[in-house]
């Protein structure tokens, strides 16, 4: 792969990124405007330019890995945004978790200037990243996906072309609710279970190999709750973010979803006492305090 790949958005997400295709030959450079981001990432070995323009000259495919929707329409689309710098036939890979019709305007606008665009969340975290096993749901052209799948190949191990450009953001967003919930019923779960005398570690074991398994009872509480260890890399913060789009995508569209409003509320009152800074994985806390604290 001789294309050089710019990367946007250098925080723990897109470094990793940008680190693992660094490690697998190809070209990065990458931005960010925080200086911090960028002299880590200099330290795993990826490039880096001062502004938007330098990369733009350089790469015709840009990989965005940002904190919300509106930093992928302002850098997209703003006037000295992404719009005005690549040339046509350019592909933009949108990483963030956004909302369809934030997407949708991006990739409609870059279109008119001969430019593509793919949604393309991400699961697995940061440690995911940086090992290139990630898992992506991709929303857009067919055939613009399939242009660009060496290099979300060489970025995860599992990609799913869902649909139509937005569609990625909407399975992101609907994983993600469920990601919500599972950690907060799974902590129901063992608190049941130590209060009704049985070992949870054992209970957790037993789910593992029983049909109320999950993601959270697979992987985040052998390895972030259990131990008490909190390190995943992803806050609490962003996840209220991507609780506050499953509701936010549940009213727009007059749906009467009990468990995913009482899955936002939850997440919301845990506002009293886990600040947007604590890992994500701390919810169980307010369930059981002792347990998980």
């Amino acid at each position: 792969m001789n294309q050089i790949i710019g990367v946007i958005g250098l925080g723990n997400m897109g470094r990793n990124m940008a680190a693992t295709l660094v490690n697998k030959a190809i070209s990065v450079i990458g931005y960010d405007l925080s200086e911090a981001a960028r002299e880590q990432s200099i330290k795993q070995g990826i490039n880096v330019v001062h502004n938007l323009s330098d990369l733009a000259k350089q790469c015709s495919v840009i990989i965005l890995s940002l904190p919300k929707a509106e930093h992928v329409e302002a850098v997209c689309l703003n006037e000295n945004g992404l719009v005005t710098l690549l040339p046509s036939g350019s592909t933009i890979i949108d990483t963030t978790t956004s909302v369809p019709e934030t997407s949708q305007k991006v990739a409609n606008k870059l279109a008119e200037h001969g430019i593509a665009f793919l949604d393309a969340p991400v699961s697995g975290g940061p440690a995911g990243a940086a090992a290139g096993t990630m898992s992506m749901v991709i929303g857009g052209d067919l055939t613009t996906y399939n242009a660009v799948l060496p290099i979300l190949e060489a970025m995860s191990s599992t990609r799913v072309h869902v649909g139509g450009v937005g569609a990625g953001n909407v399975a992101k967003i609907a994983n993600n609710m469920l990601a919500a919930a599972h950690l907060i019923t799974t902590s129901e779960a063992l608190t049941l279970a130590e209060k009704a005398g049985v070992d949870p570690a054992k209970v957790l074991e037993a789910i593992n190999v029983g049909s109320g398994r999950s993601g959270a009872s697979q992987a985040m509480f052998p390895t972030w709750v259990m131990n008490k260890a909190y390190n995943s890399g992803f806050t609490m913060g962003l996840m209220r973010k991507d609780v506050g789009l499953a509701h936010d995508l549940a009213q727009q569209l007059n749906l009467d979803l009990p468990m995913a409003a009482q899955t936002a509320k939850l997440w919301d009152e845990s506002r009293a006492t886990l600040v947007d800074s604590d890992d994500f994985c701390c919810i169980a806390k307010c369930t059981n305090p002792t347990l998980f604290g």
